[in-house]
């Protein structure tokens, strides 16, 4: 579409009068015009087109991308569902999805396969397990379950990388561990702290009546904060400078002006006390078998190892994967890669703990401000948690990654003060992230005021910030999983002995970190031994052995079953070699069968 133009506007006059000055360039005049025609011609405005037209990729991002999703927000149940769905349906090579069992309140735990489908099969595909949200107010742990999804799918055949860990191996993703709890968090007003546990009624207060006092939504703003009541004994006082955004403590020999009183709500039951028995109430990371503890020695612990649907779910579907060698449990916040043992004397094999350190430190440049640190040792003691029983009851290398920390609002050297954070919300967030106090009519304590902090701030990260976590913590885990043990016969060698007899030599290397099995794996038995086996119509076995010095090429016999040599474990960055005599003539295979390590052949031939 044209416009016709009339009389000079006042761009040409412009233009026409710079023309009487010496030195002025022609291009600048007929850029001049060339702006002024466009703006006349389109009124002035863009079109509105869709935007994805003029859309083009930073560092870091596919493109195109076939499943749009904006990642500085949070999903529910549903919305972290669809996005699986339509992965599967844009990604049919690469994916399975499934569920893994159904929670308390019969939501599916999804989990999404990621793998190169044509390329091998992926039972027998070194595993990573990857989950989140087991408590249900971490919700950003399943926001990197997703996103780890949606990042490979959209880089392979893209980034090498990425590429060879889908064609060697598989990544098995339960976003949600406790979707009931996520929801609930979500969607309802409810505090910071609640909906950590699962959803099955608990009674906490042990007065015969189970999830009766939680908190309210006293004044209906749509927010559950916090109580404070004005109080000339109380020891809490506005801050002076940030007075609508953080409350203080008087200094010992200053009176205070008010008295907290914790999250919005009533005595519900009438026994004294407010919000003491809020909805569900256990702790499904202290309900694993592995060093687990009964509630009297461990909160939240409940009745018997797995006895809850969520965490039966997860034990079943990784005793059913016994390719699983590597796992990332994703929780929040603190900025810790954790790992074992949970408890002071706990299961850990110093060749295993060398290896997560390693890991470990490699995470700590990967996210900065985050701390590669020993549970028990550095945090508290835990009984019966996912990550101990990952290691200690299947050998595998688990660590539970708490995302976010605070010192990631400024990027400096230590931690936020108080202040700090009080700038945070008023002068980046605008103010976002904090109720303003009003004065509410409590039916117990009478004339008090509610406000303060909404239940999001600390615990999560603001929106421009989420999707920096989600990455980073993404590459660490592919870090990790890029550390899972990756088997290759290098070399197969035909010695010709004489008689119709010949020696056959088996390289097979190891070429990443991680051994084929751990050192718990080996010394309790948990997956068989790695098995090379050698098999062909017209050969006989008549001894093979481990060879012990390649040099010397001594080595250690086979005492029964001559065509197979069982190994221990094949250890990371390094080679074991196997030798047999054979009898005969014509092809044969030599076969590589490693729970962890995967399953190779080879072909060869006697003359």
């Amino acid at each position: 579409m044209t416009r016709r133009i009339g009389g000079a506007s006042p761009t040409l006059q412009k233009a026409n009068a710079m023309t009487s000055r010496p030195g002025i360039r022609v291009g600048v005049i007929a850029s001049m015009l060339t702006c002024w025609l466009w703006s006349a011609a389109w009124g002035g405005q863009p079109g509105a087109t869709d935007p994805a037209e003029g859309t083009l990729p930073a560092l870091g991002a596919s493109f195109p991308i076939k499943v749009e999703v904006a990642w500085n927000r949070f999903h529910d149940h549903a919305g972290l569902g669809s996005i699986l769905a339509r992965l599967h349906e844009a990604f049919p090579d690469l994916t399975k999805l499934y569920s893994i069992g159904k929670s308390t309140e019969g939501r599916d735990l999804w989990c999404l396969e990621v793998t190169a489908r044509k390329v091998g099969n992926p039972d027998r595909k070194p595993g990573m397990y990857i989950d989140g949200n087991i408590h249900g107010n971490e919700v950003q742990a399943a926001e990197v379950v997703d996103y780890t999804a949606w990042y490979l799918c959209h880089q392979y055949g893209r980034i090498d990388r990425v590429t060879a860990l889908l064609d060697n191996d598989v990544f098995y993703l339960v976003p949600m561990v406790n979707p009931d709890g996520r929801d609930r968090w979500l969607r309802d007003c409810n505090g910071a702290m609640s909906s950590r546990g699962g959803s099955a009624p608990t009674d906490n207060d042990r007065d015969g009546v189970a999830d009766e006092d939680d908190c309210e939504d006293l004044n209906g703003d749509g927010c559950i904060t916090q109580m404070r009541i004005k109080d000339p004994q109380g020891r809490w006082k506005r801050h002076p400078d940030y007075p609508e955004y953080l409350m203080v403590r008087a200094k010992p020999d200053e009176p205070g002006e008010y008295t907290l009183l914790g999250w919005e709500g009533i005595d519900n039951d009438g026994d004294g006390r407010v919000n003491e028995d809020g909805k569900g109430g256990y702790d499904m990371n202290r309900n694993y078998p592995y060093d687990w503890r009964p509630p009297y020695i461990q909160y939240g612990a409940r009745d018997y190892p797995l006895s809850q649907p969520e965490t039966r779910a997860v034990a079943d579907f990784v005793l059913a994967h016994p390719n699983i060698a590597a796992a990332q449990c994703y929780h929040n916040s603190g900025g810790m890669i954790l790992r074992g043992p949970g408890r002071e004397g706990g299961t850990m094999k110093s060749a295993d703990e060398r290896l997560l350190e390693i890991i470990g430190a490699r995470g700590e440049r990967i996210l900065p401000y985050y701390r590669s640190i020993i549970t028990w040792k550095d945090l508290y003691t835990t009984w019966g948690d996912e990550d101990t029983w990952l290691y200690g009851g299947r050998g595998i290398l688990a660590y539970t990654d708490e995302m976010w920390t605070e010192r990631n609002l400024y990027k400096g050297d230590k931690a936020p003060s108080n202040e700090d954070e009080a700038e945070f919300l008023k002068q980046v967030l605008l103010g976002d992230g904090v109720v303003p106090w009003k004065p509410y009519n409590h039916p117990t304590y009478g004339a008090i005021e509610i406000g303060g902090s909404k239940k999001e701030w600390g615990r999560t990260p603001p929106s421009f910030l989420l999707e920096e976590e989600l990455h980073r913590n993404m590459a660490f885990t592919l870090y990790h999983a890029g550390t899972l043990p990756r088997l290759r016969i290098s070399d197969l060698a035909v010695t010709p002995l004489g008689g119709n007899l010949f020696k056959v030599w088996v390289t097979v290397e190891n070429q990443r970190m991680m051994p084929t099995r751990t050192a718990q794996d080996v010394d309790h038995q948990i997956s068989p031994p790695d098995i090379v086996s050698i098999q062909g119509d017209s050969v006989r076995v008549l001894s093979s052995g481990r060879v012990t010095d390649r040099f010397f090429q001594r080595a250690e016999a086979v005492e029964y079953r001559p065509q197979r040599v069982e190994l221990e474990t094949i250890s990371g960055m390094e080679a074991v070699r196997v030798q047999f005599i054979l009898q005969g003539s014509g092809p044969f295979t030599v076969t590589v069968d490693s729970a962890r390590g995967g399953l190779l052949h080879k072909d060869a031939s006697l003359p």
